[in-house]
Parts: structure tokens; C-alpha cells; sequence
């Protein structure tokens, strides 16, 4: 039996500092029928992440041989680790009328969007939101209250910020988290209006 409609694939990106995960992390709470797409990751776990709920933490030989098995929806090299979406964790939960949560890069979600041009479940699923920080100044002082990380992880952030923040534009929706409440509500709202959508349907007999 077809399901009445098909899921959401509710893309979120942002700069580092913007904020984008505690967002999620809000919505995952508040909306606990939403998959969270644990994504693939050769970097070390922070303090606190935990294999198979945070990320799945693996080897780069490992990765790559994902890679050769067309194992990933996504992938990309950030901050001089790997990163990316296992096609396990996304597509059966879409069919079978399941919303997933990706929390990842722009480009991965770049990645995503210009797949999703040759593949009508991604076309019809696909939202994209941009979280951005109010100003860069805001972003750097986020960044740098962490105080986990060296100058030079900082600065490199920063750069890498400066490019994200040119992507806004590609993406559905922006949300600006200048306060965390507010942003926290528009988020929970935006997701009650997407599923108001009819591209998500199946193709026939809804009143039947």
C-alpha cells in the first residue's frame, strides 16, 4: 500500500557559530516523529558525541570505500575531514512517508539539490533552510566563546564562514538566529507549513 504522502527531506546548513544544530536539536525534541540522519564523519568525536547518535565516527579507508560503493547521497571534505550522508539513512524513510532531518554543509546540500534535478523522489521531497548568525561580528564572538578550539581552527572557520554565508540565496527558506527562542519557533513553524504541501501527495486517489 502506497502512502498517503511521501515524507520531508528537511535540508539544514549554516556557518559554524551560526547556531544550525541547536536548532535542530530543538526541533528533533519538540517534533520526535522526525528522523535525524546520523551522517558519516572521519573526524575525532567532541566531548560528549556518541557513535551512531552523533555521527558515525569511522576511518577515512573506510569512507572511501563508501564512496566507491555509491554508498552515500552526499559527501564532501570539510575542515580537512570527510563528511557525508548515507543513502541508508534517507531514502526507504522518504517512500515510506517518514520526514528526515540532514544537518550538514553547504556543500552537501548543494550536492543534494543538483541531484535531486535528475531523481523526482528527491525533487518532490527536498526543503532547504540557511541558518545564518545576524552579523559576522556575532558569528566570530560565538566562535570564539567555545574556547575548544585553536586560533587557527578559528580563523579557519571564519573563511570558511565567509563563503557559506554567499549561499543563502541558493537555499528555500532563511532563518536568521539572532535570538535562539524566536529562531527555535520559526523553525517548528516552518516545518507545520511544509507538510501542508500537495507535491508530497501521491500521484492519485487522495479522495478517493
Amino acid at each position: 500500500m502506497r502512502p498517503e504522502k511521501l515524507g520531508i527531506l528537511l535540508i539544514v546548513s549554516g556557518p559554524s557559530g551560526a547556531g544550525k544544530s541547536t536548532l535542530c536539536k530543538e526541533l528533533r525534541r519538540k517534533r520526535p516523529d522526525i528522523h535525524f540522519s546520523v551522517s558519516c564523519t572521519t573526524r575525532p568525536p567532541r566531548p560528549g558525541e556518541r557513535h551512531g547518535l552523533d555521527y558515525f565516527f569511522i576511518s577515512s579507508d573506510e569512507f572511501r570505500r563508501k564512496i566507491g560503493q555509491k554508498a552515500f547521497l552526499e559527501h564532501a571534505k570539510v575542515h580537512s575531514n570527510y563528511y557525508g550522508t548515507l543513502k541508508s539513512e534517507v531514502m526507504g524513510r522518504l517512500k515510506a512517508g517518514e520526514d528526515v532531518l540532514l544537518d550538514i554543509d553547504v556543500q552537501g546540500a548543494m550536492q543534494i539539490r543538483r541531484n535531486s534535478r535528475k531523481d523526482r523522489l528527491l525533487s518532490r521531497c527536498i526543503e532547504t533552510v540557511f541558518v545564518g548568525p545576524p552579523s559576522f561580528a556575532e558569528l566570530e564572538k560565538r566562535l570564539r566563546s567555545r574556547a575548544t578550539e585553536s586560533e587557527r581552527l578559528i580563523r579557519e572557520r571564519l573563511d570558511d564562514a565567509r563563503k557559506e554565508l554567499e549561499f543563502w540565496n541558493e537555499y528555500d527558506y532563511l532563518i536568521i538566529n539572532k535570538r535562539l527562542g524566536e529562531a527555535e519557533a520559526d523553525m517548528i513553524a516552518l516545518l507545520d507549513v511544509l507538510h501542508k504541501r500537495t507535491i508530497r501527495l501521491k500521484d492519485s486517489g487522495f479522495y478517493e
